[in-house]
This record gives C-alpha cells, sequence and structure tokens, in this order.
C-alpha cells in the first residue's frame, strides 16, 4: 500500500508565494513521474505541473513562469512552488505518482493521488 500526504495550502493574498509538499510512503519499489493538478468548484481536475524521474518538467501555460515543480527522490517527495499567485489559482491541489510496487511475481506500476490541498488567493 502506498499513501501521498500533501501539506503547504492555505490562504495568501493576491501576489503572493506558497509552496506545497507531498510525501510517498509505503511499499514503494520506484516512483516514475510526480505531477501537481488542481481543481476549482464546478471544474475538472487539470493538470498544473509535472516532473518525470529524471527531473523533466511540464507546466499548464496558465503556470508558467509563476509555478516551479521538483522533487528529491530520497525522500519521495514533490514540491510545488507557487509564486505570483492570482486568485483564479484558488483551487483543490492534489498531488499524483506513478508508483512502481513490489508484487509476489516482480513489479507492477499504479496511479496514487494525494487527499488534496485547499489553495485560496484572495484579490
Amino acid at each position: 500500500q502506498v499513501q501521498l500526504v500533501e501539506s503547504g495550502g492555505g490562504l495568501v493574498q493576491a501576489g503572493g508565494s506558497l509552496k506545497l509538499s507531498c510525501a510517498a510512503s509505503g511499499s514503494i519499489f520506484r516512483i516514475n513521474s510526480m505531477g501537481w493538478y488542481r481543481q476549482a468548484p464546478g471544474k475538472q481536475r487539470d493538470l498544473v505541473a509535472l516532473i518525470t524521474s529524471g527531473g523533466g518538467t511540464n507546466y499548464a501555460d496558465s503556470v508558467k513562469g509563476r509555478f516551479t515543480i521538483s522533487r528529491d527522490n530520497a525522500k519521495n517527495t514533490v514540491y510545488l512552488q507557487m509564486n505570483s499567485l492570482k486568485p483564479e489559482d484558488t483551487a483543490v491541489y492534489y498531488c499524483k505518482a506513478q508508483v512502481v510496487v513490489p508484487t509476489a511475481y516482480g513489479t507492477r506500476q499504479y496511479d496514487y493521488w494525494g487527499q488534496g490541498t485547499q489553495v485560496v488567493v484572495s484579490s
């Protein structure tokens, strides 16, 4: 079993910064890509940023230049540094990890999600 635990959300004024963290724990053989998604009320969950095991990154156009995703492979943790926050960044932020777990027959990859952390940006 694998768990993802997020932290770092909260209330911030427009123009401010927040840093989200997501730590994976459990029976982990390897973590491939890790990412952050967000879901605003009444909207679908969208990709914010993605980072591969090799450090390659991809960002939604709406956050390019403001958000930075990073990871610490030794700690199985992914971070999202959010700067110059805007009211439209308000959402529940979820982390997702592609985790390779050991099985009785070798290994298998599963997608795991965190429980979500609320980010509210006031104008």
